[in-house]
This record gives C-alpha cells, structure tokens and sequence, in this order.
C-alpha cells in the first residue's frame, strides 16, 4: 500500500496531496490572489507566492490524510508544462524531501495528470478514451490508449478555449479571473440571442483567435451605437459566447469520437469546470450513446490529486527518476 506525497505548482496555485494506494486522502490547494490586481497571472509573484505556500501546503496536506511524512513511500511531482519559476519551487521541494527522506521520485506531466484525474473517482472510463482536455493555456484531444500510452489528435493552432474566455471577460470589463463569472451570468442568459462564427478547421484541430476578434468587434461596433449595451445585455452576452466555445469544442469531440469508433468520452482541464460545456457534453453523449465521464470540480483546474493518482500509477511501474531532474516550461506529452 504505498503512499505518495504529491506536488502541483504549474501555475498559480500551490497543491500538495496524499494517495494511499491508490486513494485519494487529502487534496489542499492553496490559490493565488495577488494577480487579481494586475488582470492575469505574473510569473515572478506567483513563484515568490508558491514558497509561501508549499510548507504550510504540505503540512496540511499531511495532516487531513492522517500520515506522517515517514509514511510516505515516494514523492511524485509536476516537472512540467508550466511557469518555469513555479515549477521550480514544487520540483526543488519535492527533490529535497525525497533526499531526506531516501525515497524515490516520480515525474508527472501536468497535462496527462489532467486525464488520469479520471481514475480518482469510482466510475473510470476504459481504455482507449477519447479525453477533451481545455484549460487556459491548452486545448486537445486526446486519444488515451492506456495510462501513459496517449496520443494527442487535435490541438489548437492559436489560442486555448480558456484564452478566449479570459480575453472577452476582459473586453467586459469583469475582473480577473473572468471564466467563472463568464459561467455564472450565462446561467441567467439566452444562449441563442448572439450568433459568432464557428472556425472550419481541418481535421481535430481548434482555432480561437477569429472568435476572439470577432467578439470584439462585436462590442466595439455595439457599445458605439449604445455605450449601455455591455450592462444591459451582460448575461445574454456571455451565454452566447459560452456556447459557442462549448459548440466549437464538442463538435470536434463528436468528429473524433465517430472517426475512431469510440463511445467513452471524457473531459478534463481547468475549464471542464464551465456549466454551459459540462451541459453540451452530457446532452451530446446522451444523444449519442457514449459513456461520458467528468470530473468533480475539486480536480477540474490544477491540484495535487491528479498528480498523487498519475504517480502512483508510475509508482506501480517502479518509473522513478533521478535528484538530477529539472522544471521543463514545455514538456512533451
């Protein structure tokens, strides 16, 4: 029964997490509010941010999970993709309680940690899978052939799903981070009152700049003729703009899923957390027939859960590294 002290500090927040064979016994996360201020995430002050967090993170963490950090078998950590400074403070950490401890070290790739999140909960879907993985920074489609055996078949050739939502809560003037109350004041609006373009890309491939430049000159044009048009139609605004990225993205998913003949359907990734998407997704298996898995929210945007359950894995397969790793800002999936 081996436990692993996981370590998630891609971006900006700080994750520590305990698995015990297999099972997820604690998940503490600790979020970044000083980028509020400046409207996006700012690489130096989320690294100086994270060496705040990650002792009283893992002490927690520890501590709901009812060990000792002499109990812990192994540490597994994201090496990468990710802010080089962050990652630099969980990997030097993780690196520096493996030594004391004498214990080995497992490297995890944020991105494959964010399908594995899958095989937390109870219902696990069966390989292969197809996974439709959107955060801010990545939008893809994965083909999963086993736990660490998958193929990426579509990516965006711009920007991510999460980028354009940032970018048009900006263009409204709500406060960072805007994803979530793009979500919210959809719930209140018609999704149907504003149509934007759908990209016709090739293949599996995704495209948002166009929608971004689109929704722009959709309000500049607009808030000319009414300068009250952004505050009066804010709800309708942002639910049109929520289903056409979540249309955008299924579409591409249904078109994978028919090619390769497969009926389990997962999403992950921190906009997985979106309503509207989660909705389109389940309605879109529904008529389909596939067996749709999501996650619960608490593993939707970065934590050290996901990490825990994709290092025990590797635990299993005795894939451990070396004190010489390094953070890689990119890394290969």
């Amino acid at each position: 029964m081996p436990a692993i002290l996981a370590i998630e500090s891609s971006c900006d927040e700080t994750s520590a997490s305990v698995c015990v064979d297999g099972a997820i016994l604690s998940n503490v996360i600790a979020n970044q509010t000083i980028h509020e201020a400046y409207g996006g995430v700012v690489p130096e002050l989320a690294s100086r941010v994270h060496q705040q967090n990650i002792v009283p993170a893992v002490q927690q963490a520890l501590f709901n999970a009812k060990v000792s950090k002499n109990d812990i078998d192994a540490v597994a950590f994201t090496r990468g993709p990710g802010l080089l400074g962050s990652l630099l403070v969980g990997v030097s950490f993780a690196k520096a309680f493996a030594l004391a401890r004498q214990i080995p070290l497992i490297e995890v790739n944020h991105m494959q940690a964010h399908i594995l999140a899958h095989f937390i909960a109870e219902k696990k879907p069966s390989f292969p899978f197809i996974c439709l993985t959107v955060s801010g920074g990545h939008t893809q489609i994965v083909l999963v052939k086993d736990y660490f055996d998958m193929e990426v078949i579509g990516q965006t050739l711009d920007d991510a799903a999460g980028e354009a939502m940032d970018k048009t809560s900006k263009i409204l003037g709500l406060p960072y981070p805007g994803g979530p109350l793009i979500d919210k004041n959809a719930r209140s609006g018609n999704p149907d009152a504003y149509k934007f373009p759908e990209p016709q890309i090739p293949g599996f491939d995704f495209s948002f700049s166009g929608l971004k430049t689109s929704i722009l000159y959709f309000i500049r044009d607009n808030v000319a003729a009414n300068p009250n048009f952004i505050r009066e139609n804010m709800n309708d605004i942002c639910a049109s703009v929520e289903r056409r990225i979540a249309t955008i993205l299924i579409n591409k998913l249904k078109k994978a899923a028919d090619e390769y003949g497969i009926k389990d359907v997962a999403l992950a990734g921190g906009v997985s957390a979106n309503t509207g998407l989660r909705n389109l997704l389940t309605e879109t298996g529904e008529k389909n027939g596939w067996n749709v898995f999501i996650p619960k929210f608490e593993y939707c945007t970065d934590n050290a859960a996901m990490i825990a359950i994709a290092g025990y894995h590797k635990y299993l397969k005795g894939e451990f590294i070396g004190q010489d790793v390094a953070p890689l800002a990119r890394m290969p999936f």
